[in-house]
C-alpha cells in the first residue's frame, strides 16, 4: 500500500505556542499533530463560526473525526502551517489505487491473508490497474456530474475509449483481442467472466448511481445485441463497433415500454416492412431508456407482426427523445423516446425477423450479472463507510461501535456481502467454464435468483446504514453522502433488467423445467 502522512510546512510549534491562539483575531488548533490557523476561514466554514472558536487553541483530534472524514483535511491542507514539535503524524493518508485496510472493505480475494482458487496474477494485476484508473479519472468526473447531473464528458469518454476501458465493459470477446487494455494489465485473448467481474465492481467505487448508468451503461447493454447479431451486415456491425469503442457514438438498448416493463412479449412498437420490401417504417414509443437522452444508435425492440424483432435505429427524422426525471441524478440519461414513421434500412435487422425474442433473452443474463456484481459491491462499500463510521462517531460519550445493537447491524451486513460475493463468484466460474449455449440453457434461472437476492439484500444494508448513519444518512453532501446515494437509488436495481418479482419466478420456473419426471 503506499500510504502517506499530509503534506505540510516545516515549521515546527510547541502545544503551549498553540494553546496562546484563542483569540479574536487569532484561532488556531491541532489535528493528529498538524497546527492549522483558521483565522481567515471562520466566516467560510461550513458549519459556522463558532464551531471553530470552541476548539481554538486547543488538540481537535477527536472532535475533528466526530464530525468529519480524513479527506476534509486534504481539500483544506492550505491551512496547515506545521506540526508539533518532537511529534509525529498517526493517520495515514491512502493514496489512489490503494486496497483498504477496512477489514471486510475488500472481498476476500484481494485481502492478503485469504486464498481464492478463482483468481490469478493477471486478475489482480487488472484490478490495481483498474482501481487506479478509476480513483484518478472517474471518481471526479463522478461527482462533478452527479453533483451538477450532466452528462458523462467527452474528455473522459475518449479516455476511456484509449485505455480500453470501453472495450473491457463489454466482457469477454474477439473485440478485445490486439486491443491494448490498461498499458498491458491483461491481454484481450485471456479476458475471462472474473475480469469483467473487476472491471464491474470498480467502476462502483465512486458511489454515485446515476452517473454509474450514465457512464455508457446503454452501451454495455446495447452494443451487445450489435456484437452477436450484426454478423448479416458486416460493414455495418464493423463501423458501429468503431464508432462505439472509440467513443465517438453512443448506443443504448430501447425494449421497455410504458406498456410493457418486464413483459417484454408485450410490446407495442411496430416495425412493419415498405411495399418494395428494403424498408422497416417503425412507430411507437419506449420508456425509462437509459442513455437515450444522448446516444446516436438505439437497439430497439419491435413488433413485426408474428412475433418480436430487433432493430438497430440511428437518431435522425422520426426519432425524438425527452429527459425523464428519476430519483437518481439526471446523468444517467433516462429518456422517453418516440419514433415516428422511423425509416429504417432491412439491413439493420439483429438477427432474424419475428425471432428477435432470442436477441434480447441472450442479452439478459450478462446484463443482470453485470447488475448484481455492482449491487454486491456497492454493498459492501456501504458496510465500510458504516464500520469507519462506527469506530469514529463519539456518541454518549461511547463509540458506535461500542453499542451491541450496532455491532449486530453490521454483523447482518457483513454476512449479507460476504455470502452474496462467494455466490456471484461461484456463477461467474459457470460462466468462464460454459459454452454461450449452456450458459443460456442453465444460468438464466441461477443469474436471475442472484440478482433478486442481492437487490434484497441492498434494500437490507440501505435500512440499517441509514440507521447507524442517523441525518448524514439522508444528506446527499459530507460524510454521508454514500449512504444517502445508496440509500435512494438501491431499487433501481431492484427494477432495471426485470423486476425483483419476475425474476425471482423465473429462477422457479427454470428448475421445474428440470424437475425429474419419477414421482419423489
Amino acid at each position: 500500500m503506499s500510504t502517506s502522512v499530509l503534506e505540510v510546512p516545516s515549521k515546527t510549534f510547541t502545544r503551549a505556542e498553540v494553546a496562546k491562539h484563542n483569540t479574536e483575531d487569532s484561532v488556531w488548533f491541532v489535528i493528529d499533530t498538524v497546527v492549522y490557523d483558521v483565522s481567515e476561514f471562520l466566516d467560510a466554514h461550513p458549519g459556522g463560526e463558532a464551531v471553530l472558536r470552541q476548539v481554538a487553541g486547543t488538540d481537535a483530534t477527536a472532535a475533528f473525526y466526530n464530525l468529519h472524514r480524513h479527506e476534509v483535511l486534504q481539500k483544506y491542507s492550505d491551512l496547515a502551517i506545521g506540526t508539533i514539535e518532537g511529534e509525529k503524524q498517526s493517520i495515514i493518508t491512502p493514496q489512489a489505487g490503494d486496497l483498504s485496510t477496512v477489514p471486510y472493505a475488500e472481498p476476500l480475494w484481494l485481502t492478503p491473508q485469504f486464498k481464492s482458487p478463482y483468481f490469478k496474477e493477471s486478475h489482480h494485476k487488472l484490478q490495481k490497474a483498474m482501481r487506479l484508473f478509476h480513483d484518478k479519472y472517474t471518481t471526479p468526473e463522478a461527482l462533478e456530474k452527479e453533483r451538477s447531473g450532466e452528462i458523462v464528458s467527452q474528455e473522459y469518454i475518449d479516455r476511456m475509449a484509449k485505455a480500453g476501458v470501453l472495450h473491457m465493459r463489454m466482457g469477454p470477446g474477439k473485440h478485445l483481442h490486439g486491443v491494448n487494455l490498461l498499458d498491458g494489465a491483461v491481454d484481450g485473448k485471456e479476458f475471462d467472466y472474473f475480469h469483467d467481474m473487476i472491471c464491474s465492481q470498480e467502476g462502483v467505487r465512486p458511489a454515485c448511481r446515476g452517473f454509474q448508468d450514465g457512464n455508457m451503461a446503454g452501451m454495455v447493454i446495447g452494443l451487445t445485441c450489435v456484437l452477436n447479431y450484426g454478423h448479416k451486415n458486416p460493414a455495418l456491425k464493423a463501423k458501429i463497433e468503431e464508432e462505439c469503442f472509440s467513443g465517438k457514438k453512443k448506443i443504448c438498448l430501447a425494449i421497455t415500454e410504458a406498456f410493457a416493463g418486464s413483459d417484454v412479449a408485450g410490446l407495442r412498437t411496430t416495425a412493419k416492412k415498405t411495399p418494395d420490401g428494403k424498408h422497416y417504417i417503425v412507430n411507437g414509443t419506449k420508456k425509462w431508456i437509459t442513455n437515450g437522452v444522448f446516444s446516436d444508435y438505439f437497439v430497439t425492440g419491435v413488433n413485426t407482426g408474428k412475433g418480436l424483432s430487433v432493430l438497430l435505429i440511428p437518431r435522425g427524422e422520426g426519432v425524438e427523445t425527452k429527459p425523464i426525471k428519476t430519483s437518481y441524478s439526471p446523468t444517467a440519461g433516462t429518456a422517453y423516446v418516440t419514433f415516428d414513421n422511423v425509416k429504417v434500412p432491412v439491413e439493420n435487422l439483429l438477427g432474424e425477423e419475428n425471432k428477435g425474442i432470442y436477441v434480447i433473452l441472450s442479452n439478459f443474463n450478462h446484463e443482470r450479472w453485470t447488475m448484481a456484481c455492482a449491487t454486491i459491491r456497492y454493498m459492501r462499500l456501504v458496510t465500510e463507510e458504516c464500520l469507519k463510521w462506527a469506530h469514529q462517531r463519539i456518541v454518549f460519550k461511547k463509540r458506535l461501535i461500542d453499542q451491541p445493537v450496532i455491532r449486530q447491524k453490521l454483523a447482518k451486513m457483513i454476512a449479507l456481502c460476504e455470502s452474496h460475493q462467494s455466490w456471484l463468484e461461484t456463477i461467474t466460474y459457470q460462466m468462464c467454464n460454459m459454452s454461450y449455449s449452456q450458459q443460456a440453457k442453465h444460468l438464466g434461472g441461477p443469474v436471475a435468483l442472484l440478482k433478486m437476492s442481492c437487490t434484497r439484500a441492498a434494500h437490507e444494508i440501505a435500512d440499517e446504514a441509514v440507521q447507524i448513519w442517523g441525518g448524514r444518512g439522508l444528506t446527499q453532501t459530507g460524510m454521508g453522502r454514500v449512504i444517502e446515494n445508496f440509500n435512494r437509488t438501491y431499487k433501481f436495481d431492484a427494477i432495471l433488467g426485470g423486476a425483483e418479482e419476475v425474476l425471482g419466478d423465473l429462477g422457479v420456473r427454470q428448475a421445474m423445467k428440470f424437475m425429474p419426471k419419477a414421482v419423489l
